[in-house]
């Protein structure tokens, strides 16, 4: 019996006990009435997502992986006994429309909870509003958002830890410098917009850690569509390593013109978002082959947690029909994964309030498809555990591959590792 049935029946018994049976058709109808208005009243959570732009790959496959969580979360009853409703719009990827969305959500719709687009540059725009709104806000793989904020109601799930800006690019340097001769020379470029900007400071701080020179460093317009020019210039300064930060589009077109152009280096590859997408491999194939990328999950047997096979078996049975990304190894898991941590927090404090919320989260270990999360002051996760990978055996277009190990292969950190870097990259066959 559920909660609001036992509490009915108990008040349903003591309004016979107080008037009798001539009043328990009237007290019930009464009592009736209120228990299913209280039912039907949602919990609604509110967000902008990238469903069109250069996001929306990514942002299509989370919304997906968050309407599971609310279909399931409803099938088992709600939180506090009440359904779920999602209220989103669609960001178009545009920093600008993202003020208005929230504004909406958090006034006009007046939202029990708000969670963040995809992305550091839809994610950002949102924190002026939700600040003065009071509001616990969830990010959805933005990279330091909260640190010009310093906002205590803020959690993010992407697993960047307490240093997000080298967090981003520590294990590619980790990895380089197990090759034997260590590494000496680097190149680095990246979009000139928020996440690769940065990233690259990280980069940087990074490069003088391991004491390597920078031969190259320059970022180049979002826009840009042509990147062989770009390619050309840091082969001319014939790096040992090649360090990309970018978004799907100048990810797609820098691997493109590396291996139009045979880049020689060592190393190849960083912060390009875009190469963990189901799309993405699928039109690459083999020309993958060899770069070293970050990423937070792969189907390697070191990363196979409690609950995620179970998720991806029922996200990729909706997939094909959603028009997403069909493997959603990516972001889709720690979508959900916010979802589960959001849902954990209000049935464990058995409140909507924002304060509360944020205090329960800050001190609690939960328990997601993606491993224990922790977070740290800042919102953050108390510690790192981003992967880096590299993309290893890769034959034709076949996306079935990607389900089995040894495909993108865990080089580090050693807790995760399931694989060894092969190098030099030029000599990889693409």
């Amino acid at each position: 019996m559920r909660r609001h049935d036992r509490g009915f029946a108990a008040a349903l018994s003591n309004c016979l006990r107080v008037t009798g049976v001539a009043g328990l058709v009237v007290a019930a109808w009464a009592l009736a009435a209120s228990a299913v208005a209280l039912a039907a009243e949602p919990i609604k959570i509110g967000f902008g997502m990238a469903l069109t732009g250069g996001l929306a790959g990514n942002g299509t496959a989370a919304l997906l992986a968050i309407q599971l969580w609310a279909e399931e979360t409803n099938a088992k009853g709600g939180l506090l006994g009440r359904p779920i409703k999602l209220i989103y719009y669609d960001d178009q990827t545009s920093p600008s429309l993202v003020p208005g969305i929230y504004t909406k959500l958090i006034d006009v719709d007046k939202v029990d909870l708000v969670i963040a687009g995809y992305g550091t540059n839809v994610e950002a725009p949102a924190m002026p509003i939700i600040i003065e709104r009071g509001m616990m806000y969830m990010g959805l793989f933005g990279l330091e958002v909260n640190s010009q904020f310093n906002y205590d109601r803020f959690f993010q799930i992407q697993p960047m830890g307490p240093n997000p800006r080298q967090a981003f690019s520590e294990g590619f340097f980790e990895a380089a410098m197990t090759m034997d001769p260590k590494p000496k020379t680097l190149a680095i470029t990246g979009a000139d917009a928020e996440y690769p900007q940065v990233a690259l400071v990280g980069v940087r701080e990074l490069a003088a850690k391991h004491g390597l020179k920078i031969v190259y460093d320059r970022t180049y317009p979002p826009t840009l569509t042509d990147f062989t020019p770009i390619i050309r210039s840091i082969q001319a300064t014939n790096p040992e390593l090649v360090y990309v930060a970018s978004y799907p589009p100048d990810s797609a077109g820098m691997v493109n013109a590396a291996t139009e152009l045979n880049l020689k280096t060592r190393m190849f590859g960083g912060g390009l978002v875009g190469l963990q997408f189901s799309s993405v491999k699928k039109h690459f194939g083999a020309k993958l082959n060899g770069i070293v990328y970050y990423n937070h999950w792969v189907p390697e047997p070191t990363m196979l947690f409690p609950g995620i096979e179970a998720f991806l078996a029922r996200y990729q049975a909706r997939a094909a029909a959603a028009g997403v990304d069909p493997l959603g190894h990516y972001l889709p898991p720690f979508a959900y994964a916010a979802m589960q941590v959001i849902g954990d927090a209000v049935e464990s404090t058995k409140s909507l309030d924002q304060k509360t919320l944020a205090e329960y989260m800050h001190k609690t270990t939960f328990k997601t498809i993606v491993g224990d999360v922790t977070f740290g002051a800042n919102g953050e996760w108390a510690a790192s555990r981003v992967i880096y990978t590299q993309a290893q055996g890769i034959v034709g277009d076949d996306l079935e591959q990607y389900k089995k190990p040894g495909k993108e292969v865990i080089i580090w950190p050693d807790k995760y590792k399931s694989g060894k870097l092969i190098y030099p990259y030029s000599d990889i066959k693409h």
